[in-house]
């Protein structure tokens, strides 16, 4: 799933190509992706696209009045093409969900398509007036690379959090924006701590965290930067410490890398690392081994 690295550097790009562009068609090819119905496809058309930015992992493209926001889920993307495809594939079929085709003054065409892979579709996209309409943008908390994400705002989240476990906690886009199952692996690591610590925890260990969300996502960004969408799939992959790479040695003691797994996901983490040597029971409700 792109977290706020990946959307990041894909607005980057998506500015450089699609900025000034207009919109000559917006095809939706998977229906049930669009979830919104007041305004329709056809509003787009010739309209010029003024701005890309983010929301969290929420991608925003501006067209004249109107947005056109993408949360690109578990196996969500975006492919720029500097030609048109001839051949048009079925609504329904094939991973392609949307295509925004555009055309310049000269009649050269390109296009964005935006795809989902698999069978299980959770990508979604919205037309909107306003973003704030889309009731994921308007449930995020604060982005934690703002300069407003203060180390008071930090810890005031995870006192309100209690008992929660942090690994949780870094993952509730309406608590911090952005950060999702391999950045929270990531920042963990980082910042050496166990998955199931209590939010609510002493100030020098959230000085620790809050550091860590700063350096782990801020050295992906600078990763990514420059990187086409083509590239950063493989980009986000190389740059894992833990997420991803079961099995492998932790680069930093030398331990190898676990894993705990749930029924749609699974987490990875360094026992010597982030646990004390111990290592997390394999089950939905996971404890630290006596």
């Amino acid at each position: 799933m792109p977290e706020l690295p990946e959307v990041t550097a894909l607005v980057a790009d998506l500015r450089r190509r699609a900025v000034g562009r207009t919109v000559d068609r917006c095809e939706i090819r998977a229906f049930a992706a669009l979830k919104t119905a007041g305004i329709g496809p056809d509003a787009l058309q010739g309209d010029t696209v003024d701005a890309v930015t983010r929301h969290g992992k929420f991608l925003d493209l501006r067209i004249g009045a109107h947005h056109l926001i993408a949360h690109l889920a578990r196996a969500g993307w975006m492919q720029w093409r500097d030609e048109v495809p001839e051949a048009v594939a079925r609504s329904g079929t094939g991973p392609l969900a949307a295509r925004l085709v555009f055309a310049d003054a000269h009649g050269s065409d390109a296009c964005l398509d935006i795809t989902e892979a698999g069978t299980k579709k959770s990508l979604a996209l919205y037309l909107v007036a306003d973003p704030e309409e889309v009731p994921g943008v308007a449930r995020l908390g604060p982005d934690p690379l703002d300069p407003a994400f203060t180390f008071e705002v930090f810890a005031g989240i995870l006192a309100d959090a209690g008992r929660a476990q942090i690994k949780g906690v870094l993952r509730r886009q309406e608590l911090i924006a952005g950060i999702g199952n391999a950045y929270s692996d990531e920042i963990l690591h980082a910042a050496r701590m166990s998955p199931f610590t209590p939010a609510a925890m002493d100030q020098e260990h959230a000085e620790r965290l809050y550091a860590a969300i700063e350096r782990t996502l801020t050295d992906a960004i600078e990763r990514a930067a420059g990187t086409p969408a083509s590239g950063l799939k493989r980009e986000k992959r190389s740059g894992m410490r833990v997420h991803g790479r079961t099995g492998e040695t932790c680069p930093v003691c030398g331990d190898t890398v676990r894993e705990v797994t749930y029924a749609d996901s699974s987490m990875q983490y360094c026992p010597t690392c982030q646990t004390g040597g111990k290592p997390l029971a394999d089950r939905v409700l996971s404890r630290l081994l006596k």
